[in-house]
């Protein structure tokens, strides 16, 4: 019997990780968590999978580090055959799920497809993704259009110095950034 139960789809729907295979013989899972830190994605116990018959949500029953990974045990799958279902599905969180941030402070996916503008006006693109490189995150803009050239741009997301503002509502960014850079 599946554990799986039909529900109304999320509100905002948020990927968190990854249900990668099964682990050893009483239903657990092995996971990849795109949180940071990666055992974050435990702070959330009702995850949501999208399946091809609808959203689909499930229970964490708990949750470890493995080795230099993670397991999970899922409420109602103890046997690896049934809990195979499941496994190669992204695992979801309702965005109405996350933490309040401070002011300023803001979640990658929010930052994604923000249209980015110097402060001259001069449209570069849009964010498509962010990465982690240790001394600070990389805001990367791929052209759009309409904007200056078709190059991608790698700008440091040190704000005040080269992100002058963010905001949400008008899904934009403005950068002090060289467009010739």
């Amino acid at each position: 019997m599946s554990a799986l139960k039909q529900a109304t789809a999320p509100e905002q729907a948020l990927v968190v990780g990854r249900i990668t295979s099964v682990y050893g013989v009483k239903g657990w899972v092995k996971l990849y968590s795109h949180t940071e830190p990666m055992t974050g994605i435990f702070d959330y116990s009702h995850w949501w999978l999208k399946t091809s018959t609808g959203w689909k949500r499930i229970e964490l029953n708990q949750g470890r580090t493995q080795g230099r990974g993670l397991v999970a045990s899922i409420k109602g799958y103890a046997d690896r055959d049934i809990v195979r279902e499941i496994c190669g599905q992204d695992i979801y969180i309702d965005v109405k799920d996350l933490p309040e941030l401070d002011d300023g402070d803001f979640y990658w996916s929010q930052l994604e497809g923000l249209t980015v503008t110097t402060k001259e006006g001069v449209l570069l693109g849009k964010v498509s993704q962010l990465m982690e490189t240790g001394a600070n995150d990389v805001v990367v803009v791929r052209a759009c259009e309409g904007s200056y050239d078709r190059e991608e741009r790698l700008i440091p997301y040190v704000p005040e110095t080269y992100i002058l503002d963010v905001n949400l509502e008008s899904k934009a960014m403005v950068v002090d950034w060289d467009p010739e850079f």
